[in-house]
């Protein structure tokens, strides 16, 4: 992974507007599906363009230390693992999974299939993540999981001896990691098992992801209006499987166009990916961008930026994205039913507020989402900006500072939990500009 400073100091952007072609990383939430998913399989399998950064590394050597043989070419950027058919080999484990919530609760439910003693922790930050969802509904099927602070929150403790299956009910209000986990395990129960979503699912294109990947590995449970699930016994094929570029780092430099008044072309990411972020291309061309879509590029150019009202559930990881645009845009934007992501890597509701108006803009914190408005033209002021170790903060407001000087990124590290090559992406992209006549 790259080293970087405890703080790093944005350079105002002062040249033409930027024309570039990027590839970003391949999706980590498609990465820690798959890898999960594989490990369950019957054989052998391969994933191409796999990510490399924090979250799949804890992914990838919680694996190891369950037994499953993986081999990681970070070069290549391909994972190979042989599939253990629905029982991890080791019959004890003690797991950290830093912050990363996908590793966190698809393994807690993966590993409820196998037999063995588990345990399940992570960081400051993660032990107040909560998990309680998860395990209510795993255990209603037979498994035995538990808080061990009794919080509802990690370390989580498993004994493992398979799931019965039959009825299951999983809230839909927190984090939709919830029932994808549960769907993910839930072929190597021991009968048919019904899932009922409790209350409105968030982040329902990240469900439909999970049901991409399952299917694509053999498997597809009954989907009804994802409000309610079939899953008959079955088991998962090793198989050779591509991940595409993510959706939610793209997010970045489609961000950068619009700010910059540039152009940026993200490759390998176009109308006919499975990810539901791709869809914030849609919000920048409701703000005034052109957007051009093919099949497997996408290309954002900048224009006159205008305020938005927008629901931006299904697209929740690009909130910090677009907050940021927003700073940039006439008139107030409104981001709302988004209240789920308070529970995220760090309350990134109140987290955006606070940094928002660091730079001059007035902000209203609403429960579910924020109103925003900028400050006048030419007046946002130098900040600090705090990150509070989520990547998010620090890829999202580094594009602020390229329009105003004197902004400086905490932490600036913490990218390596998706995109350990961010800084020296985003130079690059601002480094091309047209060729003159």
């Amino acid at each position: 992974m790259p080293e970087y400073p405890a703080e790093l100091a944005i350079e105002p952007y002062a040249g033409a507007p930027p024309v570039a072609s990027v590839r970003v990383p391949g999706s980590k939430s498609l990465t820690n599906r798959a890898l999960i998913v594989a490990a369950l399989a019957k054989g052998p399998s391969t994933l191409t363009g796999a990510l490399d950064s924090e979250d799949t590394r804890v992914m990838v050597d919680a694996l190891k230390k369950l037994g499953v043989a993986v081999e990681h070419d970070i070069e290549a950027a391909t994972i190979r693992l042989d599939g253990c058919s629905g029982r991890f080999p080791a019959g004890e484990a003690d797991l950290f999974v830093a912050n990363s919530g996908t590793t966190l609760r698809f393994l807690t439910a993966a590993l409820t299939v196998g037999k063995g003693t588990y345990r399940v922790d992570g960081t400051p930050r993660m032990r107040q993540r909560p998990v309680a969802d998860l395990l209510q509904a795993l255990n209603g099927l037979g498994a035995f999981t538990r808080s061990e602070l009794g919080t509802g929150c990690p370390p989580v403790e498993i004994k493992a001896d398979g799931l019965d299956g039959g009825f299951a009910f999983v809230k839909g209000d927190v984090s939709s990691q919830f029932l994808s986990g549960l769907l993910m395990a839930l072929p190597y129960a021991r009968g048919e098992t019904v899932v009922e979503v409790e209350g409105t699912l968030v982040s329902v294109p990240y469900v439909a992801m999970t049901l991409d990947v399952m299917r694509e590995f053999g498997f597809e449970p009954s989907n009804r209006k994802f409000k309610r699930f079939v899953v008959h016994p079955g088991r998962y094929e090793g198989r050779k499987y591509p991940i595409e570029p993510d959706a939610s780092a793209a997010s970045y430099f489609f961000a950068l166009a619009a700010i910059t008044g540039g152009s940026i072309t993200v490759e390998g990411l176009g109308s006919s990916s499975i990810q539901g972020d791709v869809d914030f291309v849609t919000v920048l061309e409701h703000m005034g961008c052109t957007v051009s879509r093919g099949r497997d590029r996408i290309t954002v150019t900048g224009g006159t930026l205008r305020s938005v009202d927008v629901d931006m559930n299904a697209i929740s990881d690009t909130v910090m994205t677009l907050a940021v645009v927003a700073l940039f845009a006439e008139g107030v934007t409104r981001i709302r039913n988004v209240g789920h992501i308070r529970h995220k890597e760090t309350d990134r509701i109140a987290a955006l507020a606070a940094e928002l108006r660091k730079l001059g803009a007035t902000v209203d914190e609403q429960a579910d989402g924020l109103l925003i408005i900028p400050p006048a033209a030419g007046e946002l002021k130098p900040a600090s900006i705090k990150t509070y170790d989520d990547h998010r903060m620090a890829m999202s407001f580094a594009l602020a500072g390229l329009k105003a000087p004197g902004v400086v990124i905490q932490d600036p590290g913490c990218v390596a939990k998706t995109y350990p090559n961010y800084w020296d992406d985003l130079a690059a992209a601002l480094s091309r500009t047209a060729p003159t006549a």
